[in-house]
C-alpha cells in the first residue's frame, strides 16, 4: 500500500537522489508527522458512537469527472446492517467535497457538518439486526494530489499524446477524500462494491474487479461498471481513466484458473507485454509462501497509473516504467533488487497482507507493510535461494532510520514510523531464523492468510498467532522492534572454552534467542542478565552472530 510519509517532500527528494535509496512506494502517511491530535483526528480514527451501531455491507458508487474543471459529481448507495440501535450516523467526506443530499427511501435525511464529518439524522431509531440503504449524492473539486502517491488525492494528468489520464491515490489520507463512506479500516463492505465510471467516449474507465457493463450515454459519454464481490478496503476502490488497451491471460493457481488482465496506455503495449510476464512468477512464488490468491472471484488486474503504484485490490496501480528494480534502481544495493519489478512484486504482495488481512487501526500498518516488504525477499528466495533473499533483506537495512516506534497512536488515524517497511521486514526475517524451520515458517504465513481470510485484525492477533504456531513466545521480540527505536546489543566475553553473554540497550523483558557460529552453528538464549555457557565441540576463537539478526554485537573484556 503506497502512502504519503513525508511532509517535507522536497528535502526528502533531495536526500533520495543523494543516497539512491527510498521505500517511497510503500509509504502514504499524511498524518505521520503529527505530535498533537484534534477532535477531527479522533472522529476519523476511532469507532465513535455514530459509527458503532452499524456495519457496511456494500457500496454502489457512481462518479463522473469534469476533466476541464477537475471536479466530480456522484452518488454512493450505501447498504448497511444495524449491529445495535441508533438514529444518528457518521459519514466521512473531506473538505472541499460536499454532500448535496441523502435519501432514505423517498425521504430526505437532514444532516450537519463538522469539518470532514457529516452527521445524518434518521426520522426514528433504527432497530438492531435490520438491513437498510441510503443514497448519498456528492460533488466538488476533490483534493488534488501534488506528488502522488505520497501526497494523496485525485490525479489529473495527460499522457504523452495529450489524452487525459486520471486516477486517485488515497491510502492513509482516506477514501473520504473523494466519496462519502465510513472511512475506517475496520469496516470493509462485506458484500463488496460496485463502481461506475462515466467518461468521455474516447476514453476508458477501469475499476476494481470485473467489468459488468459498458454502456453508451448521451453527450458522447460512456459508463463502465465494475464489481468486486469480496470485502475491500475503502482506499482500494479506485477509478482509472485513460486511453487504455487491454489483454488477458490465465494463471493455473491453487484454486484453479485465475484470470489476469492488463490495462496499459496504448503506446506502452509492447513493453508492458514483455515486462508484465513477471505476473506469472509472482503468483507462483506468493501462492507457495502465502497460500491461494485471496480474490479469485474478482480476478487479478494490473492497471498502468499516472503515479508510481498502489495495492488497489484486484486492480494494482503500476507506474514503474516497465523495468526491473525501483524505477531502475536496486533499493538493497545487493544487486538482487534488479532481478524483479519492484512495484509489481511489492504491490501484488499486498493482496495477501493489507487487502486479505487488514489492520483494524492504521497504527498497526506494520501488518501490511512489514510482511509485504518481506514478500520481496521471499520472491527472491523462491527463484534464487536463501543467499539471494538474505543479501537483499540485509541490504535494505540502510533505509532504516529508527526515528520513532513503528506502531503508531491508536484511535486517531496515525501511522508510526516509515520503518514499518525495512525494519519490520528484517524483524520477520529474524523470526524466520529463530524458528529455524522453513516449512514451519511457511505454514505460519499460509495459516495467517487462512485464519484471517478477508478479515481485519489487531497487530496482537498476528503476534499471538506466531507464538501459538511457532511454539515460541516471540512477544518481547515484536515489542522490542515495533515499540522502541533501540537496536539490541549482544554483549559477550570469551573465557577459554566458555562464553558469557547478555542483552543490553533493550526492554527489560527482552529475551530473543540468536544463532551464532563457533566452528559450528549454535543457538544461544540471552536475556538481560549475564549467562555463562560452555559449548561442547565449539571453537570460540572465531565466534560471530548470524548476520541475519538485526542487532549490534560488542565483545567485552574479561572481568567487566
Amino acid at each position: 500500500m503506497i502512502r504519503n510519509l513525508f511532509q517535507l517532500r522536497l528535502v526528502f527528494s533531495w536526500l533520495i537522489t543523494l543516497i539512491g535509496f527510498s521505500y517511497l512506494p510503500a509509504i502514504a502517511q499524511p498524518l505521520n508527522q503529527k505530535v498533537q491530535f484534534t477532535r477531527q483526528d479522533s472522529l476519523r480514527g476511532s469507532i465513535t458512537p455514530e459509527r458503532s451501531w452499524w456495519n457496511v455491507l456494500h457500496y454502489d458508487i457512481t462518479v463522473e469527472p469534469d476533466i476541464e474543471k477537475e471536479a466530480i459529481t456522484g452518488t454512493n448507495i450505501l447498504k448497511f446492517k444495524t449491529t445495535g440501535s441508533g438514529n444518528r450516523m457518521q459519514i466521512d467526506l473531506q473538505q472541499p467535497m460536499n454532500i448535496t443530499g441523502v435519501l432514505f427511501g423517498e425521504e430526505k435525511l437532514p444532516f450537519t457538518r463538522e469539518g470532514n464529518v457529516y452527521f445524518l439524522r434518521f426520522p426514528a431509531t433504527l432497530p438492531e439486526g435490520k438491513i437498510y440503504s441510503i443514497n448519498i449524492q456528492f460533488s466538488g473539486r476533490p483534493l488534488k494530489a501534488k506528488n502522488p502517491p505520497w501526497d494523496g488525492g485525485w490525479i489529473w494528468k495527460k499522457d504523452k499524446n495529450g489524452n487525459p489520464w486520471i486516477s486517485v491515490a488515497c491510502q492513509g489520507l482516506g477514501a473520504s477524500v473523494w466519496f462519502p463512506n465510513k472511512d475506517h479500516q475496520s469496516d470493509e463492505p462485506d458484500e463488496g462494491a460496485r463502481l461506475t465510471i462515466i467518461t468521455p467516449s474516447h476514453l476508458k474507465g477501469i475499476g476494481n474487479g470485473r467489468l459488468k457493463e459498458e454502456k453508451s450515454l448521451s453527450g458522447g459519454r460512456t459508463s463502465f461498471t465494475w464489481e468486486v464481490t469480496n470485502p475491500i478496503n475503502n482506499y482500494n476502490i479506485i477509478p482509472y481513466i485513460g486511453n487504455y488497451i487491454s489483454w488477458s491471460d490465465s494463471f493455473n493457481g491453487e484454486k484453479g484458473p485465475l484470470e489476469c488482465s492488463y490495462y496499459v496506455l496504448d503506446y506502452n503495449e509492447a513493453a508492458a507485454k514483455k515486462q508484465l510476464k513477471q505476473t506469472d512468477s509472482m503468483l507462483t512464488a506468493f501462492e507457495y509462501w502465502f497460500g491461494p490468491y485471496p480474490f479469485y472471484e474478482d480476478g487479478f488486474k494490473i492497471v498502468e497509473s499516472p503515479h508510481l503504484g498502489m495495492e488497489h485490490q484486484s486492480a494494482i496501480a503500476y507506474g514503474n516504467n516497465f523495468s526491473n528494480g525501483y524505477l531502475g534502481r536496486d533499493l538493497s544495493g545487493s544487486g538482487w533488487g534488479l532481478k524483479f519489478d519492484f512495484i509489481l512484486i511489492h504491490e501484488a504482495g499486498h493482496e495477501w497482507f493489507g487487502n486479505n488481512i487488514t489492520s483494524n487501526d492504521i497504527a498497526d500498518m506494520w501488518v501490511h507493510e512489514g510482511f509485504t516488504n518481506y514478500s520481496e525477499s521471499l520472491y527472491l528466495d523462491y527463484f534464487f535461494g536463501k543467499e539471494a533473499s538474505g543479501s537483499y533483506v540485509r541490504g535494505i537495512r540502510r533505509g532504516i532510520r529508527n526515528d520513532k516506534p513503528i506502531i503508531g497512536h491508536f484511535g486517531v488515524n496515525q501511522e508510526g514510523s516509515g520503518d514499518m517497511y525495512n525494519k519490520t521486514g528484517n524483524l520477520i526475517h529474524m523470526i524466520r531464523r529463530i524458528i529455524n524451520d522453513d516449512e514451519k515458517f511457511r505454514s505460519i504465513l499460509r495459516g495467517l492468510n487462512k485464519e484471517f481470510y478477508h478479515k481485519s485484525v489487531n497487530g496482537t492477533d498476528i503476534i499471538n498467532y506466531f507464538n501459538l504456531q511457532s511454539g515460541t513466545d516471540l512477544t518481547q521480540v515484536f515489542n522490542q522492534y515495533l515499540k522502541t527505536t533501540k537496536i539490541p546489543v549482544f554483549e559477550y566475553q570469551i573465557n577459554g572454552p566458555a562464553i558469557k553473554y547478555r542483552w543490553t540497550n533493550c526492554l527489560e523483558e527482552f529475551d530473543m534467542p540468536v544463532i551464532a557460529y563457533a566452528g559450528k552453528e549454535i543457538q544461544l538464549f540471552p536475556t538481560t542478565e549475564w549467562k555463562t555457557e560452555t559449548i561442547q565441540g565449539a571453537d570460540l576463537t572465531g565466534f560471530r552472530v548470524d548476520a541475519d539478526f538485526y542487532i549490534s554485537t560488542k565483545r567485552v573484556a574479561s572481568g567487566k
